[in-house]
Order: C-alpha cells, then sequence, then structure tokens
C-alpha cells in the first residue's frame, strides 16, 4: 500500500515540477478565476469549471465578468490552449489537481453554511482517482478540511495521505486592489498529511513569491480567520470612536491620520460600512466553532455587532441631517455606490443595500448610482442604477456616498447637491461646497 501511494506521488510531484499536471479549478468567482488564469500562464493546463454555464460562455468566448480580470488576460489563456472554462465535471477525473474555490456564505441565523463545499467534494468524489491533488480554498472554520471534505473523499474507499492527497491554502484576495496582485501575496498551506503539504508547498511556489506551511489544515484555516477577524474587530474600534467623535464634535478623519504618523505600534483603519463575502461573516464562523468547544467568543461577536449597527447609525445621522437642514415631506436620497467597496463590481453583503432597505421602511424615496453594478435585488425588487448628471444630484434632499468610487467627480457632485452625507471621507479634498458635507 504505502509503496504504491509513494510512486503515486512522486508521478504527481514530477508534473507538478514539469508544470505538465492538468488542473481544475471549481468556482470561476472572483477567487477561482484569476487563480486558474494564474495556473495557465505557469504552463498548466487548467480548466475553471462552474455550475454557471453563463460564465462559461463568457470566458470561452474571450471575455471576463470581473472587474480585476481583463478581457485581455482571458484572451491570451485561450489562446494558450492551457485554458478553457466548462460546466462539465468529467474534467475533475482527468486533472491531477482540483482546487475547490466556492462560496462559503452563512445562514439568517449566522451559522456556516458549508452546503457549496459540500456539493464540491461529493463532485469530485464521483470523479476521484488514485493520486489525485485536493486543495480546498473556500474560507470555512478550522475543521472543515477534516470534518467535511476529508470524509466525503474516503466514502469512496481511498485514504487520503496514501491514494489521494488533500490540504487547505486559503484565499487572500482583495477586490479591487491594484497594490498587491495575486502573484505578489505569499501563500499559507496546511495539509492533511506531510506528502499532501509538501504537494500543495510545490505548486504555490510555481506562483506565488512565498509559501508558508503550517501543521495542519486546521491551523491554516484558523490563520485565514484570524486575517479576517483582525480586521473586523479593528474596523469596530475606529467606528465605535467615530460615534463618540460625532458627540464631541471632533473628526475621527483627521484624529486617525494623525495616529497613523507613528511608525511603529500602530495600524490605521477606517471607520464605514463592512460587507463583503468575508469580513461581515468569518466572525460568525469562528464564534459558532468555539462554541463546540464551550468558548464564547464575545470579544469578537461584540466587533460583529458593533459594524453591523453602524447601518442603523448611518441612517439615524441621515434622518438628523435632513431633520437640521429644514427637509419637509416626502425626501428624496440619491445612494452613491452599492459596491460592498470602492472599485469593484461585487454587492455581495454590501452594507449600502441595508441602508436602503432602511431608508425604503422609513418611506424615503431612494435612487441608486454605482457604475459597477447596473441593477441588483432587495427583498423580491429589482433596482437599477440610475444615470449620474447635475438634474439628478439637484432634485434629491441628500446625497448620500456609501462607496466612493475613483471614477466619482466629487467636486461636481459636491457642487450640485442640496446636502452630502459622506461616510467614506470621499469629499476630503474638496474645497468649495464644504458647508453642505456632513462626514461620518
Amino acid at each position: 500500500m504505502y509503496e504504491i501511494a509513494d510512486r503515486t506521488h512522486t508521478a504527481l510531484e514530477d508534473r507538478l515540477r514539469a508544470t505538465t499536471a492538468a488542473v481544475t479549478v471549481m468556482g470561476a468567482g472572483y477567487v477561482g478565476l484569476p487563480l486558474a488564469l494564474a495556473l495557465a500562464e505557469r504552463g498548466y493546463h487548467t480548466h475553471a469549471f462552474d455550475i454557471d454555464e453563463e460564465k462559461i460562455r463568457t470566458l470561452n468566448a474571450g471575455r471576463s465578468y470581473i472587474r480585476d480580470v481583463p478581457h485581455s488576460t482571458v484572451q491570451e489563456s485561450l489562446g494558450s490552449g492551457r485554458f478553457s472554462a466548462t460546466a462539465d465535471p468529467s474534467v475533475i477525473g482527468d486533472s491531477d489537481v482540483v482546487f475547490v474555490c466556492v462560496p462559503t456564505p452563512f445562514t439568517q441565523q449566522k451559522q456556516p453554511d458549508t452546503s457549496h463545499i459540500a456539493a464540491a467534494a461529493r463532485q469530485i468524489a464521483a470523479h476521484l482517482r488514485r493520486g489525485h491533488l485536493i486543495i480546498l480554498r473556500s474560507t470555512s472554520y478550522p475543521g472543515t478540511t477534516d470534518e467535511v471534505v476529508r470524509p466525503l473523499l474516503e466514502a469512496t474507499g481511498m485514504r487520503v495521505g496514501q491514494d489521494v492527497f488533500l490540504a487547505f491554502a486559503p484565499e487572500r484576495i482583495d477586490p479591487g486592489n491594484t497594490q498587491f496582485a495575486m502573484e505578489q501575496v505569499p501563500v499559507v498551506v496546511g495539509g492533511c498529511d506531510p506528502t499532501s503539504t509538501r504537494l500543495t508547498e510545490l505548486l504555490f511556489q510555481q506562483i506565488s513569491p512565498k509559501v508558508m506551511t503550517v501543521s495542519s489544515p486546521a491551523a491554516a484555516e484558523m490563520s485565514k480567520l484570524l486575517e479576517n477577524v483582525f480586521r473586523n474587530v479593528n474596523i469596530a474600534l475606529i467606528n465605535q470612536l467615530a460615534q463618540l467623535c460625532e458627540r464631541m464634535g471632533l473628526d475621527v478623519w483627521e484624529v486617525a491620520e494623525a495616529a497613523a504618523t507613528k511608525p511603529y505600534g500602530f495600524m490605521p483603519f477606517k471607520p464605514g460600512l463592512v460587507g463583503g463575502h468575508c469580513i461581515p461573516v468569518d466572525p460568525y464562523y469562528l464564534a459558532w466553532k468555539a462554541r463546540e468547544y464551550d468558548f464564547h467568543m464575545e470579544f469578537i461577536e461584540l466587533a460583529a455587532r458593533v459594524n453591523e449597527e453602524m447601518t442603523f447609525y448611518v441612517v439615524n445621522r441621515l434622518m438628523t441631517a435632513l431633520h437640521d437642514n429644514g427637509t419637509l415631506g416626502r425626501k428624496r436620497i440619491l445612494v452613491l455606490g452599492v459596491a460592498f467597496k470602492r472599485d469593484v463590481d461585487d454587492a455581495r453583503y454590501s452594507p449600502a443595500l441595508k441602508v436602503i432597505d432602511l431608508l425604503r421602511r422609513r418611506k424615503i424615496d431612494v435612487t441608486y448610482h454605482d457604475p459597477y453594478i447596473p441593477a441588483v435585488k432587495l427583498n423580491g425588487d429589482l433596482l437599477h442604477s440610475a444615470p449620474l448628471n447635475a438634474d439628478l444630484i439637484r432634485s434629491v434632499d441628500c446625497v448620500l456616498v456609501l462607496a466612493d468610487h475613483s471614477c466619482f467627480d466629487i467636486d461636481s457632485i459636491v457642487a450640485d447637491a442640496r446636502l452630502v452625507f459622506d461616510v467614506r471621507n470621499a469629499t476630503r479634498n474638496v474645497t468649495r461646497g464644504r458647508e453642505k458635507v456632513i462626514k461620518l
């Protein structure tokens, strides 16, 4: 048995070194698609697999649906013959390596939803063969690789570490970040056994400047949650400080900028609304898992609640501002940006949607503009981005800046607006009309 396993992983190791291994990336989204294209660029024959056939048609036509991935990158990879997109799961059986890059949302009760991971693992199990290397990249709670993926693979009769190999290597994609491309970011790898770790490390050495191995998949899973919970906790801190500064008549942005001049012992974070597919979700994944060990992470859950409650704080501040500005009768608000952050085309878990919902419940007429999100669903309604022009800006009682996209002409917007409530400090360099601006 062990002699066979040794020959199996040796053959795979040779193909990884020679970049002749075939790879399937399950999930062609913000994590999976850049990974698949990077692997194809390095010489691996790569399939991007997704159950969304519209995505598959778009990719095979040489177009990208992700703003951070240019059409030219897709076209070059297609032209090389090393990349293709498919909805046919049989490619899994023809591959040496299978990545799992599927969504990991939470339920309405804030509990982990690993159904997408389990579904992917079942598909892999249906096409599993000796020598497969399976790498989970989807963010989840510590134990997911061993407790969810491994049993489904081993139900086939094959054994991880002997017949097939399994590891966790968390994604570190930051949508909209042009400073750090995926190929510039170190990778953390934790395998279920030394061979799985070594094979995964070898593969990532082809596309990453540094690979750090840890003792287990759970350690790698915990490291990913630590990264995101760290950000969530510190954003909660600055959000509470923002509320205190408002009561004290201080500018939290000025205070934070001043503190950031300290060259050691301080890391700047910005106040505001928290969204996206990781930061609002991961604290609840960790807190849920901790309860299995009779451990309650009140500190982390408190930070998550502080950030969630910022949507209510923003709406209350806005209502006060409208009252103080003498706005009477039915109120009209223009929301600038419903993406969860600056310069991205992603509205998953966007706090802007919660703000719009809260405003609509108050019978306020809300229009939104976002060049990256042409339409979005909210409580069964399909909302469309309105064309941004001076007439629209002048017709509303307040412009609410929730995503400070770099394409916005903030000076002109402030000049035409009656009132601007700036949640993102987008107006920091505006000189004319500053008396119309209220900042978080």
